[in-house]
């Protein structure tokens, strides 16, 4: 039996070293990506090297569920997947913390939730991209000259 992890930001501009440094000592090898979790399992390339390398037997290791993936579908696909074929998912933090051979519903809730974070976390960026509009090209203006005095001289 060989732990496998895997590694996933969703940014090229995110850093991986804290899920390197809880992977790497225990993982035989560890699988990196910087892609949306959001995406289909084909469309993550990580993600299907790390599932094409797993054996029966064997453990896919994440820090986080939301690791494997922030679309609930997508993700109760990969579980179903991997348990029939012999391999267990090892997660190190978050409510599924422990080694699973088989779905349960705190796996699927944690599933659940890594989506409904998502959702949220595209919405809060929306907005904050947004609100400089919503206040006019004047009041936007007048923020900036606050915060840049020298601005337009």
């Amino acid at each position: 039996m060989a732990l496998i992890g895997l590694v996933r930001v969703s940014t090229d501009k995110q850093k991986t070293r804290r899920q390197h440094d809880a992977l790497g000592p225990i993982c035989l090898k560890v699988f990196e990506e910087k892609i949306s979790g959001k995406l289909a399992v084909d469309d993550r390339p990580g993600l299907t090297a790390a599932l094409d390398y797993l054996r029966d037997g064997d453990m896919l290791t994440v820090q986080e569920v939301d690791r494997l993936g922030r679309n609930l579908l997508e993700g109760l696909i990969v579980l179903n997947d991997l348990f029939q074929r012999g391999i267990a998912v090892k997660v190190l933090d978050g409510i599924a913390t422990g080694e699973h051979t088989e779905r349960s519903l705190i796996l699927d809730l944690a599933l659940a939730l890594a989506e409904d974070r998502r959702r949220d976390i595209v919405k809060k960026t929306k907005n904050g991209l947004a609100s400089p509009f919503r206040l006019g090209t004047a009041a936007v203006e007048a923020e900036m000259r606050k915060c840049l005095p020298d601005l337009g001289r």
